[in-house]
């Protein structure tokens, strides 16, 4: 019996563990009768006894082997089932290690009976608390927690526990590297997003720490990724994004620092006598969750992830405005094929999605073009010129939320090493930008973006027309526009009688205005709710399209895509501007049309991840030595080999170890079948469309 069969039907999972590991335990395992069924047991390492092998407790039996073999740590200094008194009840602690010297004191304490973080945490503190023990530990053998108890009210993440022959002090002084952090990134390793880790920080100390959540977390995720991307072009200097034992006081005066400097070279995100608001203690706190954690990578969306929660959570949700999945923005990239000579605009920023994963694309290409590899930290590392010119004149974002527009800057001031072109405007309400441009204080930000962005215009003294090569965005779903001082500057703003209407849909008016800023020739993909492409009441929608462009594609999305914010069924419109050279106009031609396949999420809005056995580029070997070479995997040609059945239920992971969302919209980096962008693709060649 194998233990993916016991812990079939449960919460717990084997993904901490390697295959060794996991071979060694089932080699163990015997079956015995019960009751005319058979059960299996196992000979326990510390009770020398056989103990039935529940999902439980065969986690338990293979972090003890962990403990053993890892940590070497003797069985003399563990116990299993160890009682904990609170008053009159007792519990039952998983399993505890005794301190070397003292060896009735509770060193270390392992929470497995509480498959879901929040539970397993709480009781690991209770226990904590109970007995002293200085260090907690929680799993579920997908996942894995490390803390270090301060005191009662306080549990510090640390990067891993000490082996037996070390000391917690050893564990946290150690000064790292950017290539330590690589190499022991805490997603990596414990299974984790960012986002969870923010929950966990909310629920910890940021819910009653009497602050903007918002405010205080970007903060420091804004300076960490300043220290690693100085680390980045210094690989020998020391991150000091860590706690090496400083005092509370001493680490808060630190990190302030490094804030401040981070500040100055990013300047337009925070005001100059910003300060970090948290208490020296929940600093602490909050610097041991995310110190372990590398936020650069080679395409930003670790801290996108995070920065899409915080935003959605403080002001997003309220305006129907919704972050695009990174994988669908990919997909369109992929098929609008944005080139480094071209502009590029994202009218409904969000946190600059669309404008990121076009520098990326474009990036590529000029790397590509010098003969450079894309590295693993890609984003992080200086670059050629080439890339940040691109970034400083040819990209470009709008949008009317001032925290997303931070955000957005933030991401492209990384991006573009201190420069940005993200404005702080209305798209829509383009009439009142000079009562913006004009605000000396939104000049002190935004004055050098604007400066290029009005060298755009079509009439250098109106802000109605553009000269923009590539558009994506994804405009707000919900909401209408009442005010006919607005209504009455755009055509879709009429009824067929010619009349004006007294309320139209905000992504209505979004595609006249977005068509607006358009060269002839130009090309728009463009994300819409599915009823504009099929409700009889919107055929004047569509014709108006039709007659100003081409309409190159229509992608439906899974209604699961934009779950949990909104169940709305979303379409992706490609379209290219009329031009007599760039896009000819004709009365007849195909259009690509494809429907997402691949949910990417399930109904509740949680990711779906790809498995090796979903991938068809892996195959089973059909001899099984049981050897150390026999796990190792096997490169031959484009096939990946591994060994037994068992490991086609692991996740796939990407280069940097992250996992794979499942989705048939593109193939991802060769691991993944070629999907609807590569079909795409191959329909632009075959029409011999001027970006193919």
């Amino acid at each position: 019996m194998t233990l993916a069969e016991i812990l079939r039907d449960s919460n717990y999972k084997l993904t901490q563990f390697n295959l060794v590991e996991i071979q060694n335990l089932e080699n163990r395992i015997v079956l015995k009768d019960v009751r005319g069924k058979e059960t299996p047991y196992i000979n326990c390492l510390i009770r020398k006894k056989d103990i039935k092998l529940t999902p439980e407790e065969a986690i338990r039996q293979l972090y003890l082997q962990v403990l053993i073999d890892d940590y070497n740590y003797p069985v003399e200094r563990m116990e299993l089932e160890y009682s904990v008194s609170f008053g009159r009840e007792k519990k039952r602690a998983d399993i505890v290690i005794f301190d070397k010297k003292d060896t009735r004191a509770v060193y270390m304490m392992v929470e497995l009976k509480k498959p879901k973080l929040k539970d397993g945490k709480e009781q690991l503190k209770s226990y904590c608390n109970a007995t002293g023990a200085p260090i907690g530990i929680w799993s579920n053998g997908d996942s894995i927690s490390y803390y270090h108890r301060k005191d009662p009210n306080y549990f510090e993440d640390i990067p891993a526990i000490p082996n037996a022959n070390e000391k917690l002090s050893d564990i946290l002084s150690e000064r790292w590297t950017i290539q330590d952090l690589i190499d022991k990134d805490k997603l990596r390793i414990e299974r984790k997003s960012l986002k969870d880790l923010i929950l966990e920080m909310e629920d910890e100390v940021l819910a009653n720490a009497g602050v903007d959540v918002f405010e205080e977390l970007f903060k420091l995720v804004f300076t960490k990724l300043f220290d690693e991307m100085e680390s980045g072009r210094n690989k020998t200097r020391h991150l000091e994004f860590r706690n090496y034992g400083d005092t509370e006081t001493e680490l808060k005066e630190k990190i302030q620092k490094i804030f401040d400097r981070a500040k100055e070279k990013w300047e337009g995100v925070f005001s100059e006598e910003s300060k970090i608001e948290l208490t020296a203690s929940h600093l602490s706190v909050c610097v041991s969750f995310l110190q372990n954690v590398k936020l650069f990578n080679s395409n930003l969306d670790v801290v996108d992830d995070a920065f899409e929660y915080l935003i959605n959570k403080s002001s997003k949700g309220e305006k129907g405005q919704y972050f695009t999945p990174r994988y669908v923005i990919d997909m369109c990239v992929k098929m609008l094929n944005p080139k480094e000579h071209e502009t590029m605009i994202d009218t409904a920023a969000g946190s600059c999605g669309f404008p990121v994963h076009t520098i990326f694309h474009v990036w590529e290409q000029i790397m590509k073009d010098e003969g450079l590899d894309k590295s693993h930290l890609f984003t992080l590392e200086q670059k050629p010129a080439r890339c940040e010119d691109y970034v400083k004149n040819k990209v470009f974002a709008i949008d009317f939320d001032e925290k997303s527009v931070r955000v957005a800057r933030t991401l492209n001031l990384i991006a573009g090493d201190g420069q940005s072109n993200v404005l702080h405007l209305n798209t829509l309400d383009w009439e009142r930008w000079d009562e913006k441009t004009e605000d000396e204080t939104w000049q002190d930000t935004y004055f050098n973006g604007w400066k290029k962005f009005k060298k755009l215009r079509t009439d250098r003294n109106s802000n109605h027309d553009f000269n923009f090569d590539i558009l994506m965005a994804n405009p707000p779903f919900a909401g209408d526009i009442k005010e006919s001082r607005i209504l009455a500057k755009y055509e879709l703003g009429k009824k067929e009688n010619g009349k004006y209407q007294t309320k139209v849909g905000r992504d209505i008016l979004f595609i006249e205005r977005n068509l607006d800023f358009l060269k002839p020739g130009g090309r728009m993909a463009i994300v819409l709710p599915q009823g504009r492409f099929n409700n009889s009441s919107d055929k004047i929608i569509r014709n108006f399209i039709a007659e100003r462009c081409r309409i190159l594609g229509v992608v439906g999305l899974h209604g699961n895509v934009f779950k949990p914010h909104t169940g709305t069924k979303t379409s992706v419109l490609l379209v290219q501007k009329w031009n007599d050279k760039l896009c000819p106009k004709v009365d007849d031609y195909p259009i690509f049309f494809a429907t997402m396949q691949e949910p990417s999420k399930d109904s509740s809005g949680d990711k779906i991840y790809i498995r090796k056995k979903d991938n068809p580029n892996y195959k089973v070997k059909t001899e099984c030595i049981p050897s150390q070479s026999d796990i190792d995997f096997v490169e031959d040609s484009q096939t990946h080999y591994v060994n037994t059945p068992k490991d086609l239920d692991e996740f796939l992971l990407d280069t940097h170890d992250h996992l794979i969302v499942k989705h048939d919209l593109f193939n991802h980096d060769g691991l993944t079948q070629d999907g609807i962008a590569e079909a795409f693709t191959e329909f632009a060649k075959k029409e011999e469309l001027s970006f193919s």
